[in-house]
């Protein structure tokens, strides 16, 4: 299993002016490679006996004019400058496969980071030693044993953070989950989940209890001269209130994700359009308040490393339209109508808790699939019935 670990760092003035300049040079050699991919390529449609751009090539032509041209350079890691290059590379291999849009030039504040590869550092206690650089220290030490793989330095704000990849052994190294049952999850705005023990949790909501401020730091960088000092203070300002924001939307849904796969074997949840979501003018800050994509992420792999299993309901499965006691299918249900009741058996329903009950019917009917059997459930069937199998979890690369 491939896991990382994210630590804050705690370097000193003159380290954090190292890891910027190395986030630079990063930065630079991406964008460079870019426009030279970019370049070439069109030379390339133009007469076809020229060779296609690939992140070797432009590698070796990097480190063959890097010291004439770009000497400062040579100030930072060489990994800084050649992993770029390689993850340009790994873009453009997922934009021809069609799971990425097409590669985009690095902004500086926005993407400021590095990658080492494993002989390039090590991880003592509670510091890191980084090329050209010595020991910096780091908040906490590494969690996890096993086999280093890389380290990625980047910036949030003004906190320099690394994220250390490690291959660890198939072990879980979480508790089991207690078995409760199965459980649904319905994902809302004005609540973030609703289960279907009847239980709600609200959403911190940070961006619109700090939308006010957000808005008068916005006000203030407006208002500044560019290229001042007052400007770099007040956009530091509000990039810190930004990260203060993402860091209370992930800390509940952290919370969230592991109270349920720490208690519940089977979970289902619902496949929601969250693009499309967002398209709406009146909902769309609410959406992306919530987090609903992060917290299917987390949710999915927090469940695997447990041993539970998350089963996730069809885009149209109508969870709310349906009675949860009869099975009674209502043909239209207004957003706006939270409470329905049962044309068929007079059932009254909330329709979050009822969408709930739904999606724990569904993961529960479909939980035989596990095994490779076809169940029953409204979840998305595969194109063939697999053979059956001993039900086991697998725990191969899964990232955290």
């Amino acid at each position: 299993m491939i896991i990382a670990h994210k630590i804050a760092l705690a370097p000193n003035n003159e380290q954090a002016t190292y890891l910027g300049r190395a986030a630079g040079v990063a930065r630079f050699a991406y964008n460079w490679a870019l426009a030279e991919w970019k370049r070439q390529y069109e030379a390339w449609k133009a007469d076809n006996s020229l060779p296609k751009p690939s992140q070797a090539a432009l590698r070796r032509q990097l480190n063959s004019l890097k010291r004439e041209q770009f000497p400062w350079m040579l100030e930072v890691t060489k990994n800084a400058p050649q992993m770029a290059i390689i993850q340009l590379g790994k873009a453009f291999q997922n934009f021809f496969a069609g799971r990425a849009r097409y590669p985009q030039f690095r902004k500086k504040g926005v993407h400021d980071r590095f990658t080492l590869t494993n002989d390039q550092f090590d991880v003592e206690d509670s510091r890191i030693r980084i090329p050209n650089l010595g020991w910096v220290r780091m908040r906490e030490s590494l969690r996890f044993n096993g086999k280093i793989m890389s380290a990625t330095v980047s910036r949030v704000a003004d906190r320099w953070f690394v994220s250390v990849t490690v291959e660890t052994q198939n072990d879980p190294r979480l508790p089991k989950a207690e078995n409760q049952g199965a459980v649904g999850v319905d994902l809302g705005v004005a609540a973030l989940a609703t289960l279907s023990t009847g239980e709600t949790i609200a959403g911190p909501k940070a961006h619109k209890a700090l939308l006010g401020r957000l808005q008068r730091l916005s006000r203030s960088l407006s208002r500044k001269k560019k290229g001042s000092c007052n400007r770099k203070k007040a956009k530091a300002k509000l990039a810190r209130l930004h990260a203060r924001i993402a860091s209370i939307r992930g800390d509940a849904l952290h919370e969230l994700t592991t109270d349920l796969t720490s208690r519940f074997h089977t979970i289902g949840i619902e496949d929601l359009n969250v693009r499309g979501m967002v398209r709406n003018r009146r909902l769309a800050r609410a959406v992306a308040d919530m987090g609903f994509f992060e917290f299917r992420r987390q949710l999915q792999y927090k469940a695997e490393m447990r041993g539970s299993l998350v089963f996730v309901a069809d885009r149209w499965f109508a969870s709310s339209k349906i009675c949860s006691c009869c099975g009674h299918k209502l043909e239209a249900l207004a957003l706006s109508q939270r409470y329905w009741t049962c044309p068929t058996c007079e059932s009254i329903h909330d329709r979050d808790v009822n969408a709930a009950i739904n999606l724990k019917n569904m993961a529960a009917s479909s939980a035989v699939s596990a095994c490779g059997e076809e169940g029953s459930g409204q979840r998305r069937k595969t194109r063939a019935k697999p053979a059956s199998v001993k039900q086991e979890v697998s725990f191969d690369h899964v990232c955290a």
